[in-house]
């Protein structure tokens, strides 16, 4: 029986263990390996979702982008600039497509005060009672893990998702692009497990990546069943 011991929390039994939904070199700015719950909320089935933003290996600074800081604050950078945008996303364990949105328009420019603008508005318009998860998730996948454990892939780029409903997809098995639709500050992919596939009642589920790497000191040194935390930049290049 595995245990483990998330931040602020009780001893958690009988973790998920997965695969990294992504390859290259990221970061995890929210994080359940940081704190619970990751993005300051229970609800929705959030309490240990993730987010992963790509970076560039040589820059130690951790950005994500190509340009200057200063340009992207006052004016933007394109899509194309940011490393992670278009990169391939793999299921993180074997699921069962129950439903995907794959046209949600995405924003060609990333500024993170218009962003910020944008999330605001896609805040007040989600009513998860309308069913409309579509406004803060983008373009997404939402799959059965197994009756009671479900994975939403949320952000995802417009049309390029290739998986439909009702697809069983394997572990590793290529699901969609990473993205900047929905509600996202930059593009990122957010991945959560959960109890149910209606966001008024999920509760989220913690879990365990099986094996990726850690930057220390300069050195790439693997680990296993185990979280990132925001500090750490994780890379993976398994199949």
């Amino acid at each position: 029986m595995k245990r483990i011991k998330m931040p602020g929390q009780s001893t958690i039994k009988n973790p998920l263990i997965i695969n990294m939904p992504v390859r290259g070199v990221w970061i995890t700015p929210n994080s359940p390996g940081t704190k619970v719950p990751s993005h300051s909320t229970n609800l929705f089935g959030e309490k240990y979702a993730i987010d992963f933003v790509m970076v560039n290996e040589k820059n130690l600074l951790r950005k994500p982008y190509k340009g200057s800081f200063l340009k992207y604050l006052f004016i933007g950078v394109p899509l194309s600039n940011f490393y992670g945008w278009g990169q391939p996303i793999y299921a993180p364990i074997r699921f069962k497509v129950i439903k995907m949105v794959n046209d949600v328009v995405e924003r060609k420019i990333v500024n993170p005060i218009s962003d910020l603008i944008h999330i605001r508005k896609a805040t007040k318009e989600f009513l998860p009672t309308r069913d409309n998860i579509e406004s803060m998730a983008g373009n997404y996948v939402l799959a059965m893990i197994n009756n009671g454990t479900y994975v939403l892939l949320a952000h995802l780029a417009k049309g390029s998702i290739v998986v439909k409903k009702g697809d069983i997809v394997e572990q590793n098995q290529l699901v969609g692009k990473l993205g900047h639709s929905g509600n996202s500050t930059m593009p990122h992919l957010h991945m959560q497990f959960m109890s149910s596939p209606d966001f008024n009642v999920a509760k989220g589920i913690p879990f365990l990546i099986k094996e990726y790497e850690v930057r220390n000191k300069g050195k790439w040194e693997k680990v296993f069943n185990s979280i990132p935390t925001a500090r750490d930049t994780i890379r993976c290049y398994y199949n």
